[in-house]
């Protein structure tokens, strides 16, 4: 016999949490990761793992929204997974505030609104791109 009702809820629930945390956690690695090589290579003037990882999660934002897209039931899962856990923990708009504020409390106005106008205005772009790019695979 199926469950059915509130049980089942709570037990689609625990699944999705534990995708989350899954995916959270390697959200979180490879920001951690990309930060410290960006860092490296390029320096700590500019905060470019911030706006990497939040570029790269605007295109792939994009993107997984419209391959989910005619799924099924199974792209819950995949949301919850990619969208909520992976994406959720590797971009951070949070630090991009905070980013925000230390350059204007270190009299780089300047610097900051450069930052936050490459992060939207290109973040739009990607996201855009990202769910391009998914409706040429949905297509073939």
């Amino acid at each position: 016999m199926q469950s059915t009702g509130f049980p089942l809820m709570v037990a689609l629930w625990w699944q999705q949490l534990l995708l989350v945390a899954a995916g959270g956690a390697l959200g979180a690695v490879g920001r951690f990761w990309l930060g410290g090589m960006l860092l490296r290579h390029l320096g700590s003037g500019f905060p470019w793992g911030t706006l990497a990882v939040n570029l790269l999660g605007s295109f792939a934002a994009g993107f997984i929204a419209i391959w989910l897209e005619g799924r099924g039931p199974s792209a819950l899962y995949w949301r919850a997974f990619l969208i909520v856990g992976v994406l959720g923990a590797l971009t951070t708009y949070s630090a991009l505030m905070l980013e925000c504020l230390l350059y204007a409390k270190s009299q780089r106005s300047g610097l900051m609104f450069g930052y936050l106008a490459i992060t939207l205005v290109a973040g739009l772009a990607l996201v855009w791109l990202g769910a391009r790019v998914a409706s040429g695979f949905r297509m073939a």
